[in-house]
């Protein structure tokens, strides 16, 4: 069986939102078509406290993009984005979620970022999405959203260490930086993982 993942199309990834993925809302259209081939959807949101360690806000004299050590590991910081029961949290509303089977929320733990929707960035805390995939037979996971170098990646490199075949959906997804996109696609793709194509699935 296998399992479309869509991470993170929320408005505060969106333009106008306060962590903008350019071109984050050309994916939409992709994705809603997508959904129909899969025999199960899932999706990922991420969902911090206001008083989350990983926003610059949170850090007197910090900005957003610097950089420090957060619990032991290197941290980006990151304008305020995705805080709990804001309008920025929500799924963008042409995102068609009928047929979202179940939501994984993440970062909720303000000491620690979670990019991927299956740990967090240390991996001490498992959200349970592996744990759903396999009780439901999932051999084949798909992966698109946002933003593609950061938790669209590590969702996919989490994925391929839990056991599935993982497919990056390439043009499904936007990054932040084109470099760091590069970087990560090299990566999966020494992890074993797959860069897909949407064409090969519709």
């Amino acid at each position: 069986m296998k399992a479309l993942i869509i991470v993170d199309i929320q408005n505060d990834f969106m333009t106008g939102g306060n962590l903008a993925v350019p071109g984050g809302e050309d994916i939409l259209g992709l994705v809603n078509s997508l959904e129909g081939g899969f025999e199960l959807v899932v999706a990922t949101q991420d969902w911090h406290p206001p008083d989350h360690k990983s926003f610059a806000s949170n850090h007197a004299e910090k900005k957003p993009f610097d950089k420090i050590m957060l619990g032991g590991l290197p941290q980006v910081l990151w304008p305020d984005h995705c805080v709990q029961g804001t309008p920025g949290a929500a799924f963008h509303p042409a995102l068609e979620l009928n047929h979202v089977e179940c939501i994984f929320r993440k970062g909720m733990d303000p000491m620690i970022d979670s990019y991927s929707g299956f740990f967090d960035n240390g991996r001490k805390k498992s959200t349970g999405l592996a744990g759903y995939l396999k009780e439901r037979m999932v051999e084949k996971v798909y992966v698109c959203g946002l933003a593609a170098d950061y938790c669209v990646y590590y969702t996919a490199k989490d994925a391929l260490q839990s056991g599935f075949t993982t497919y990056f959906i390439e043009d499904a997804t936007r990054p932040i930086d084109q470099q760091g996109y590069d970087e990560a696609k090299r990566d999966l793709l020494k992890l074993n993982g797959n860069i897909a194509r949407s064409a090969h699935l519709l």
